[in-house]
């Protein structure tokens, strides 16, 4: 075995077309080589009594914000906290992330500046890192002083993803709106009465939003960019979307919403951690019944990098799906929406992204980024 080369061998493997077959798996170069059956030598990794799936690929996750701000303006060094998110990430199976970097007209935790120490952070420890760590912009429509750094953005080597957020109109409509300020105020760091301030600036700006929406999403189209819609509540909300290239819809609040995805033949993004608690957390649509209806697409680990995995898993125990279909919620659905034509299934030529999984458990006991192990438990 030479040092590129890394053979999973005698595992259950996760194939298209196949469901779960023995084979081993041999990676090369950063990529599956060959699939071979199984025996055929000693390997890198011992996958006897194991699953080995392919690398989960989250599309949309912002748990990275409990390692930067763990308690209310209590703030932690980057390096150390986007460190700690790339271990959990490795640790749960996910070998592509998409961290949902806020760009808002907030201070804070959600402020552009910060958002872009953040980026600052992962291109400068991308070597140490053991998952592919990528952005998810996540651009509050109304951040309109904010949107020429998002330009630049996405002009990245690596594509990142854009969605267009509006969490500036619904605020004052909520029915807890002083405990939702409140809230916001300690993420964005500042007094209550300073947020109602800032808001109330951000929202005497609303004629622009349109138009900024506009510009974004034409230079997202030229970029090649994916665009998300986030928390679509009407078949108004997505069919503007939907008409500016935005095909991916993320947490749909409202029945309607979901049933525009549906007869747009737009892509739905839910979250996992949904599935795996029997439903929202906010009382949106339930991710479970979704699925099970075929109109959702992915899962998302949202808030907990763990979910995905048991996610897909509770699908298959609770009859929802088939293997195959419920780890494509997780790996090959959302590298197709992200435009990664390079994973989420194990196939020869494919980067060798794996999780080694104890069904037992629920475990994993190895993961594979690009042919390297990245983490093992024995």
């Amino acid at each position: 075995m030479t040092a590129a080369e890394l053979i999973v061998s005698g595992g259950l493997c996760l194939l298209p077309g196949r469901g779960l077959a023995a084979a081993d798996i041999v990676c090369s170069g950063g990529s599956i080589a060959e699939i071979r059956a199984p025996g055929g030598g000693a390997g890198g990794i011992d996958a006897a009594g194991c699953l080995v799936l392919p690398g989960i690929v989250d599309i949309h996750g912002d748990a990275f914000e409990r390692q930067i701000m763990p308690r209310p303006k209590t703030m932690f060094p980057l390096d150390m906290a986007m460190r700690e998110t790339d271990r959990q990430l490795a640790a749960n199976g996910i070998t592509t992330a998409y961290h949902g970097i806020t760009i808002s007209w907030e201070p804070g935790l959600r402020s552009l500046e910060q958002s872009l120490r953040v980026v600052a952070a992962l291109d400068r420890l991308e070597p140490l890192l053991a998952a592919d760590n990528r952005i998810h912009i996540r651009w509050e429509t109304f951040a309109l002083d904010q949107a020429a750094e998002v330009l630049k953005l996405l002009a990245r080597a690596r594509a990142p993803l854009l969605a267009f957020n509006d969490h500036t109109s619904p605020l004052m409509k909520a029915a807890d709106a002083r405990s939702a300020v409140n809230r916001h105020a300690e993420r964005a760091m500042v007094a209550p009465e300073r947020y109602l301030a800032l808001y109330e600036q951000a929202i005497a700006r609303g004629d622009g939003v349109p138009a900024a929406i506009h510009a974004l999403a034409e230079a997202a189209r030229r970029q090649g960019v994916a665009m998300l819609s986030h928390d679509d509540r009407t078949a108004e909300d997505r069919a503007f979307y939907r008409a500016l290239g935005a095909h991916i819809a993320e947490f749909p609040v409202t029945a309607e919403a979901l049933d525009a995805c549906v007869d747009g033949e737009d892509v739905v993004v839910l979250g996992a951690p949904n599935v795996v608690r029997g439903g929202s957390h906010c009382g949106a649509i339930g991710a479970e019944q979704a699925v099970r209806a075929g109109t959702c697409a992915i899962l998302a680990s949202d808030y907990f990098y763990p979910a995905p995995l048991h996610a897909a898993l509770d699908l298959v125990e609770r009859g929802a799906l088939p293997m195959e279909r419920a780890w494509a919620l997780i790996s090959a659905n959302p590298a197709r929406a992200a435009g990664l034509a390079d994973r989420g299934g194990i196939a020869e030529g494919l980067r060798a992204d794996l999780l080694v999984l104890s069904p037992l458990d629920r475990q994993p006991v190895a993961t594979v980024c690009a042919g390297r192990a990245v983490y093992r438990s024995r």
